[in-house]
């Protein structure tokens, strides 16, 4: 089994979504970042200390035990500025601000700005809805390099 793998189904099977693995060269230094599932989270509860405290050492257990060699691992919130990773998120976060870089440019642009409006399939290939000052883009989800929410202090 891949490393992601066994740190994805090592996370779900605690209760929580991974939202993004990030490792050094060598999976030296394993970064993990987990978040709750949308249909138990409720308002203005994100990771606490503790939820990281079990993922960390629930995985301490599952490295022993598959002989995964690592130095560090850290088990974080995704924070205010949460990647969006998966296709679920897009449409969980719909009506929220987002940054987005494309791996090839649209015309001459490859940074965006504006409010996320969910996906479209269309041809069976899914695509971005991004209002950007009143114009909609529609970006091929493949083409998204990174993506991440915008901070609303």
């Amino acid at each position: 089994m891949q490393l992601a793998e066994l740190i994805e189904q090592t996370v779900v099977g605690l209760g929580y979504d991974l939202v993004e693995l990030e490792t050094s060269p060598r999976a030296r230094l394993l970064r993990v970042f987990i978040d709750r599932p949308e249909n138990v989270r409720a308002e203005n509860q994100g990771i606490t200390v503790d939820d990281c405290a079990v993922v960390s050492s629930q995985l301490t257990r599952v490295f022993m035990v598959e002989n995964v060699d690592y130095d560090r691992l850290e088990v974080s919130s995704p924070g205010m500025d949460r990647a969006l990773t998966k296709e679920a998120d897009y449409r969980r976060f719909a009506g929220s601000e987002i940054q987005l870089k494309l791996r090839v440019p649209l015309g001459n642009q490859r940074n965006f700005r504006g409010i996320l409006e969910g996906l479209k399939n269309e041809d069976g290939a899914e695509k971005v809805c991004l209002r950007v000052e009143g114009t909609l883009h529609e970006l091929a989800l493949d083409n998204v390099d990174r993506a991440r929410l915008v901070p609303k202090f």
